[in-house]
């Protein structure tokens, strides 16, 4: 992976010399990165980008070039530019797994170390985290939305740029994606690739017919072809049943048809009437063509019979929801081990952060059902044979008693003294675990629309904890104010 150090807003520098120049360099920090708002409107979002944040970690250094750029700005100053020489990250990281199903306000990883360290992680971290957690949520939803089909991702067109194309079709394939268009995301990441032909190879040909009887016998048995170029009924489909029907008559399998244009539904039904007319029964239906999750939804219910799907530019660009928006804030601060609970204060309730160092605990059912998250303290304790009452932080009067249930923490570590201590799953096993975690959620939270609202509270200890610093705060202003007009 590219060294990626310089990769930051330069704020973090400013504040980092700050931090040297007032002798704080060596304070300990606390940050969390979480959001504050589910995407989509919808009920859930799929953690990703934790190996890059790894790979990022694992090779910060400044080299000689970036200092000289650096120096360059006359913006820092030497004993700055020298901290820089012998940078590197010696602190501790913890984080969910990639793949886990996440919620607001849920700390998605957690940095401890020193501030002068810790202050540069925030925009890569940020930079990875959203754009993959985004990408991974839109593509679970695309898979929902087809209740079993497969999903092809080819949007590297239309991505925002190769980093996009690439990451964006790793997160896919974390979201439930089976295969991608993108040749280099296939290589690096070890994604199923597939693909068939444009408009323009049927074009080439001096027939329809032609084009799909060459490229028929340059890929025997991996030869789906697309019909729409002319017309889909009057000559695709049939073209494409005549060179169907030879392939099989010479043994081969005859993979199917794509559309990509016109009335999806209507096609699709005729189309897959005048395939099984014809025999070639085992043949798929293939559907693109500026497709998303409602779009696929609204086909399926109105009978389409359609097998795959190739989704791109709306799951690639994100295209309804264009950033996930997590941010990376101070929770507690220290030296030598001891810290204190900091708090962030807004006008808007949505932007108050929680305090302290925290973990995450998920609550199951006998039946391995998620009930409920607990946003907690570290070193809160959640007896299992013991009943909780958990309430919600806003309006606290609502209560919910949990019994005879099951936890699991979902923080894990990742770093310690500066060190990896986990093992990275390779990107299948991401994908196993990402579905294996939804199957734990009921339907109505992953409904599409107007999902089940799923239960993220404080715990006891850390909402006291916040009630207390937000009376502190607001008394040491009424004090500050006091006699001033």
């Amino acid at each position: 992976m590219e060294n990626q150090t310089m990769l930051t807003d330069l704020y973090q520098l400013t504040m980092m010399q700050g931090y040297l120049a007032n002798g704080y360099h060596n304070k300990e920090a606390v940050f969390d990165v979480f959001f504050r708002e589910l995407p989509f409107k919808g009920g859930y979002a799929l953690a990703a980008g934790l190996e890059q944040v790894v790979e990022y970690i694992e090779n910060l250094s400044f080299c000689e070039e970036d200092l000289a750029y650096l120096r360059s700005l006359n913006l820092f100053t030497e004993e700055f530019i020298e901290e820089l020489q012998n940078f590197h990250f010696t602190g501790e990281i913890d984080a969910v797994p990639e793949g886990s199903v996440v919620f607001p306000y849920e700390p998605l990883i957690r940095v401890k170390g020193r501030i002068f360290e810790a202050q540069l992680l925030e925009t890569t971290i940020l930079n990875l985290v959203n754009f993959e957690t985004l990408i991974a949520t839109k593509a679970s939803r695309v898979v929902t939305a087809t209740e079993g089909g497969a999903v092809m991702e080819f949007g590297l067109r239309r991505a925002q740029g190769p980093d996009a194309g690439i990451l964006g079709a790793r997160a896919a394939f974390i979201g439930g994606c089976q295969s991608t268009s993108n040749v280099l995301a296939g290589k690096r990441y070890k994604i199923p690739v597939s693909g068939t032909q444009a408009h323009s190879w049927i074009q080439c040909f001096p027939s329809e017919l032609e084009a799909f009887r060459a490229y028929a016998r340059t890929f025997p048995d991996r030869c789906l072809l697309l019909v729409d170029t002319y017309s889909v009924l009057k000559s695709g489909v049939p073209n494409a049943i005549t060179v169907g029907l030879e392939l099989e008559a010479e043994g081969y399998h005859f993979q199917g048809i794509r559309l990509d244009s016109g009335d999806l539904t209507y096609l699709s039904r005729e189309a897959r009437r005048m395939l099984d007319d014809a025999g070639l029964t085992r043949s798929i239906i293939v559907a693109s063509n500026d497709l998303d999750e409602e779009t696929i939804f609204a086909i399926r219910a109105q009978g389409a019979a359609i097998d795959s799907w190739g989704v791109g530019t709306n799951l690639i660009t994100s295209k309804d929801w264009p950033s996930l928006g997590g941010v990376y804030k101070l929770a507690a601060e220290g030296e030598k081990g001891v810290f204190h609970p900091r708090l962030k204060v807004s006008e808007n309730i949505s932007k108050i952060t929680n305090p302290g160092i925290k973990k995450v605990v998920r609550f199951y059912d006998r039946a391995g059902k998620a009930m409920a998250d607990l946003i907690a303290l570290e070193d809160e304790v959640f007896a299992e044979g013991k009943p909780l009452t958990i309430f919600d932080p806003i309006q606290t009067w609502k209560r919910k008693t949990l019994t005879k249930f099951k936890t699991k923490e979902l923080l894990t570590p990742v770093f310690r003294e500066g060190k990896r201590v986990c093992e990275l799953p390779n990107l299948n096993d991401i994908q196993t675990y990402a579905r294996k975690e939804l199957d734990t959620f009921w339907d109505e939270v992953k409904r599409l629309t107007n999902p089940h609202r799923y239960i993220v509270d404080l715990s006891t200890g850390l909402f006291d904890m916040k009630q207390q610093l937000l009376l502190t705060i607001h008394n040491d202003i009424k004090s500050n104010n006091q006699g001033v007009d």
